[in-house]
């Protein structure tokens, strides 16, 4: 299942995470639809799960005032289930969704059980539009709710007009079929199945079930194994080579294998791997990489000879003799599922031929403009013959994606020759039989804004079919693999079947996606043995010795509760990390000497193996344990006892630490000599502690270990000051100073110590720090920027290297600062300006860094919104280092204080639109916005009028007054017009109405007939006893319509998107009895014609809206 357990991105995606489960009151009333089969002893073995549909009304939905929001309790399956929402996000602007298993605090221990299910918000509106997401999940204790963090965007569900709000009232769906529990963990898909799966990096399921499909072609496999790769490549640099493993692994290995060395020598980052791309587009991005890969090799031209087929497009005159025709080749067919029963159908749709006549007449070249037919015809079909369903297509209307659950029926074998090869052109080779086997089904589960894709696959052609869902590779029946991913819709069983019920529905939102067919004379050739000869050698001992280190680690990790890893630091340890890697504290002990010794070993035993190791003699060894103080720094804390050092390793590591940590720090004390050889370690009475010093030297800067004291408690620091001047090589009266270093989190705690109190009085105890330099003044204090050990290590704590990028191009660093993690907001945006020599710093805006996007946060700091640096960096529970740098045209505090509104400007008299950005004082109102935008746009006369419009999907819902503040105005969602008033419309008699006038066609969706607004809507004023005839002259010369075009329109009164089509003779003003043009959008003059207004360019009609195009780096 595609599954994000990272926190929450910030752009919408398919994303879940689990919440607490604290329960809020707080139930709505609700609707149940039941659709549970009875559970008699025969129904437990149907594979069909109980089922339900629940709808839950929310009313006075925006005055809810809980984080949390739980409808009342519904059972499916004989469990008890509820929705949780968060009305205003989950720490993230979207709104959160998750079902809940209501009773998991009483449930007993080790309880699970597993569901399929979708929430929905519904569309009061429009019911296509509401939005619709479904996942799967195992329920246990743990993750009691499941769903969706950034279900839907809080701005589009709290404005009314978009249809999920009304009349303050929201209404959700819940679909769940309770499915029977599978043992997910123990389950073993080789042993079950003889084949494994391939683990999810996260939203990387559509890329497994492609890979799985290509793997499952052994031609191509075997081809991908005879690509020329040699010892020394690495396969995250290589993607013949990471193929090659992959495919190695998924042929040889007992448990799911990993795509990371795929996708890393695709170029991806790991943010890539998070994002759902498209299949079809990965498919033909990954074969074009290896038909490139495979150019000048012996198996140059394999991914041609698989999938690459041929058509012929032709234009051919009615009239005349002529004809042109043009060859193309394709590795992949697209097929509309729209308006198509089943994939004939969609061949049908494909070759159809297109009429060009009247306007549309095609230039013949000598022949001049002519009447011609004009297709496609097929000159061959490759051996592999891959099929993608136009399952998402492109909804003008709405400006976004949309899928389509249609039922699409697709068969088993495929006839392409049928019907005498009506698909073929004259060119084609009759001799080859294109007939083809179904050889697998790629399934998309879920909207149009994600889900989890998986495949079908029947290996060699038999009656036995596979489902490959990631990880997991179960035997599937022919009934799962064609009947239910036909899509449609499916009606649940009736539960009082005695009663005229009506029965429920629900759409399917798992269907085919794409489809694999295999021509039936090409099956063995394509279905070949494929076996370890055709593996280079190099290969095979690389990948051999991958899987025994991965033996090793496995047999390493199940044997460690035999073993303990000791870590021994020493002093060489100290001296070399102290003011390099560390400056807190005295060792990092992941770059210490470990060793792993059983636990029965003799800690003798283990001495006599550090003495080997550091040629330190046993007699010179004197160990001490570590211990965590309460303040969190970790200090050798005292020797080892003769008793202890005499108890086995295991039974030594429960004196130090908990039972459940398998490591053992040690500090190695070795005295040493005049002649720097070891010597035997000095006796420790319960008067001396042990002291670690370091050197802070003011004018370098610098920081580092310079030895360790054994000192008397009763002592003063003052009885030491020639040794520390010797071990610092300073004269040996030297004047210095000395601090204790007591913590560092989460505040630097470094205070200075008394040289002539005692030790004991001071409270200095065994393995504590202490710091010194020397009293006398530095020279000069600006040159100096810690002139002290407190003031250094304040700094080093703070230090925060800053990596800034201009927000206009968010992937390059454009340069680095050293800045310190306590300046304020006015510091940073001061270093800013000044490194890019900007005299007013309040120009700068900064946004902060997303750290699971890898891209800038949709919102800007806001001037001084934060104090400190800190601040800026942290996102959730990461901190990044990254920032991101605009330079604005005037002071950010003003532009705060200003709203930015984007009004599209419609002339009078010419044909154009021209978009202006008005910016004004947030308090400023509408007539304010049409004074400014007088002084930037065209008038027709010096005295004209101008409004402000709301237009929203192609109708005008509101005319502002000049009164109104634009504070609370969105240009977000809607756009903004601004025009002349008609001299006409200033003075309405009694007797006049001003309407809305609106484009619209008709489209047939879901066997149902809906209307679609498109282009500009405008007013228009009629008069009383006007008949249809007469307004369609005010229309046409407003509009400026061709005769021959405006013939072809209709024209209706639309109440309520019901069309009621006028004559000629038809008094207009009879239908429309509202003065008010308020809310007047219901009621409309509707003008039906075909759409003839540019298009936006969609260079892939199939792809989500949330997608990024894929791109295979290397």
């Amino acid at each position: 299942m595609t599954m994000m357990t990272t926190p929450p991105l910030d752009q919408e995606d398919e994303e879940m995470l689990v919440p607490h489960s604290d329960v809020v009151d707080g139930t709505q009333p609700m609707e149940v639809a039941q659709v549970e089969p009875a559970s008699t002893v025969e129904n437990q073995q149907v594979e069909e799960p109980p089922s339900m549909k629940f709808t839950w009304t929310i009313e006075n939905f925006s005055r809810l005032n809980t984080k949390k929001h739980y409808s009342d309790i519904f059972v499916v399956g004989g469990y008890k289930w509820r929705i949780l929402i968060f009305p205003k996000g989950n720490n993230v602007d979207h709104l959160s969704m998750y079902l809940d298993v209501a009773d998991s605090s009483a449930l007993p221990y080790g309880w699970s059980r597993y569901a399929q299910f979708s929430l929905a918000v519904v569309n009061q509106i429009h019911h296509k539009y509401s939005i619709r997401k479904d996942t799967q999940h195992q329920f246990n204790a743990r993750e009691s709710d499941w769903g969706f963090t950034s279900f839907m965007p809080l701005s589009d569900l709290y404005d009314p007009s978009r249809g999920y709000l009304v009349n303050d009232t929201v209404v959700v769906e819940a679909e769940v079929a309770v499915r029977k529990i599978l043992d997910y963990w123990s389950y073993d898909s080789k042993k079950e199945t003889g084949y494994v799966g391939l683990k999810n990096q996260g939203a990387t399921c559509y890329m497994n079930s492609l890979l799985q499909t290509l793997y499952h072609i052994p031609y191509f496999r075997k081809a991908v194994y005879h690509m020329p790769t040699t010892e020394n490549d690495m396969p995250i640099g290589s993607i013949p080579l990471a193929l090659q493993s992959l495919f190695y692994k998924l042929q040889y290995n007992d448990t799911s294998v990993a795509t990371k060395e795929l996708t890393k020598s695709f170029g991806w980052d790991t943010y890539d791997s998070f994002m759902q791309h498209d299949v079809q587009e990965l498919n033909r991005v990954l074969c074009e990489k290896l038909e490139d890969k495979m150019k000048g090799t012996v198996v140059e031209g394999t991914i041609q000879q698989l999938f690459e087929g041929h058509h012929m497009n032709y234009i051919e005159c009615i009239n005349v003799d002529y004809k042109s025709t043009r060859r193309e080749s394709f590795y992949d067919l697209q097929l509309d599922v729209k308006g198509c029963r089943d994939v004939y159908a969609s061949f049908d749709k494909y070759v159809e031929v297109e009429r060009l006549e009247g306007d549309n007449k095609y230039h013949a070249e000598e022949h001049g403009l002519q009447d011609a037919k004009k297709g496609v015809l097929f000159i061959d079909f490759p051996p592999v013959l891959q099929l993608q369903l136009k399952r998402f297509e492109y909804d003008f209307m709405r400006d976004t994606m949309v899928k389509i659950n249609d039922r699409y029926e697709f068969p088993l074998q495929l006839d392409l020759d049928r019907e005498d090869g009506k698909y073929l052109s004259p060119d084609a080779d009759r001799s080859v039989r294109n007939l083809y086997m179904l050889h697998s089904v790629l399934v998309h589960s879920g909207g149009v804004h994600g889900g989890h894709y998986y495949a079908f696959i029947r290996p060699t052609l038999s009656d036995q079919w596979y489902k490959f869902d990631d990880e997991r590779v179960t035997k599937e029946d022919m009934k799962r693999v064609l009947e239910e991913q036909y899509g449609g819709e499916e009606e649940l069983p009736q539960t009082n079947p005695g009663f005229n019920n009506t029965p429920f529905k629900f759409t399917k939102y798992s269907n085919a996606y794409m489809l694999v067919y295999i021509r039936e004379s090409d099956k063995d050739k394509i279905i070949c043995n494929v076996d370890e000869k055709d593996i280079a050698e190099h290969l095979r001992m690389r990948l051999k010795k991958e899987q025994e280190e991965k033996e090793d680690r496995r047999r390493y990790k199940a044997q460690a509760h035999l073993y303990t890893i000791i870590k021994v630091a020493r002093d060489e340890d100290l001296l070399e990390q102290i003011g390099k890697d560390i400056y807190f504290d005295l060792v990092d002990h992941d770059k210490v000497r470990s060793f792993r010794i059983q636990k029965q070993t003799s800690f003798l035993a283990f001495k006599e193996e550090v003495a080997k190791e550091f040629g330190i003699p046993l007699q010179y060894q004197r160990f001490w344990i570590w211990a965590k103080r309460q303040n969190h720094t970790y200090r050798p804390n005292r020797p080892l006892t003769p008793q202890e050092e005499a108890q086995s390793v295991g039974q030594l590591r429960e004196v130090s630490s908990k039972a459940h940590n398998a490591e053992l720090k040690l500090f190695l004390e070795v005295e040493r000599g005049q002649d720097l050889h070891p010597i035997p370690p000095p006796d420790k009475t319960r008067d001396d502690i042990l002291l670690f010093f370091k050197l802070y030297d003011p004018e370098k800067g610098e920081l580092c270990f310079v030895g360790r004291l054994l000192v008397k408690l009763s002592g003063k620091p003052i009885d030491y000051i020639a040794k520390l001047n010797q071990m610092a090589g300073f004269s040996p009266d030297e004047e210095i100073e000395l601090y204790e270093e007591i913590k560092f989190e989460p505040c630097v705690m470094c205070e200075h110590l008394d040289k002539r109190c005692s030790f004991r009085l001071s409270q200095i105890e065994d393995g504590d720090i202490i710091c010194f330099q020397k009293s006398s003044p530095i020279q000069s204090e600006e040159a100096c920027r810690c002139p002290d050990v407190p003031s250094f290590l304040e700094y080093v704590h703070n230090r925060q290297i800053v990596r800034f990028r201009s927000l206009e191009r968010p992937k390059e660093d454009d340069f680095c600062l050293e800045l310190s993690k306590i300046h304020t907001y006015d510091d940073v945006v001061e270093r800013v300006a000044y490194k890019i020599g900007l005299d007013d710093p309040s120009k700068i805006r900064l946004t902060s860094h997303n750290c699971y996007s890898q891209q800038p946060k949709p919102q800007p700091i806001k001037y001084r919104g934060v104090e400190h640096l800190s601040e800026m960096l942290i996102h959730y529970n990461q901190t990044s280092d990254i920032l991101y740098y605009e330079v604005l045209d005037i002071p950010l505090p003003e532009l705060q204080g200003l709203k930015n509104l984007k009004v599209a400007f419609h002339h009078a008299t010419k044909d154009e639109v021209v978009i202006h950005n008005i910016r004004l004082p947030k308090q400023s109102t509408v007539g304010d916005v049409i004074d400014e935008l007088k002084t930037k746009v065209e008038l027709s006369h010096p005295n004209a009028e101008l409004r402000l419009l709301e237009v929203f999907y192609h109708k005008i819902y509101k005319i502002f007054p000049p009164s109104e503040k634009i504070e609370n105005i969105n240009d977000q969602y809607w756009t903004l017009r601004a025009e002349e008033i008609p001299e006409e419309e200033k003075n309405l008699g009694p007797n006049d109405r001003l309407i809305h006038v609106y484009h619209f066609k008709k489209e047939t969706a879901q066997n149902q007939m809906q209307i679609q607004n498109f282009g500009e809507p405008f007013f228009l004023v009629i008069h009383e006893g006007e008949t249809l005839a007469e307004v369609k002259v005010q229309i046409q010369k407003k509009l400026q319509v061709p005769d021959e075009e405006f013939s072809k329109w209709k024209f209706a009164f639309m109440s309520l998107s019901r069309p009621e089509y006028l004559q000629e003779s038809d008094i207009v003003f009879n239908r429309f009895q509202r003065r008010d043009v308020y809310g007047a959008w219901e009621q409309y003059l509707g003008l039906e014609h075909s759409d003839n207004t540019p298009k936006r360019a969609y260079v892939n009609q199939n792809r989500h809206t949330y997608e990024k195009a894929v791109k295979i780096y290397n």
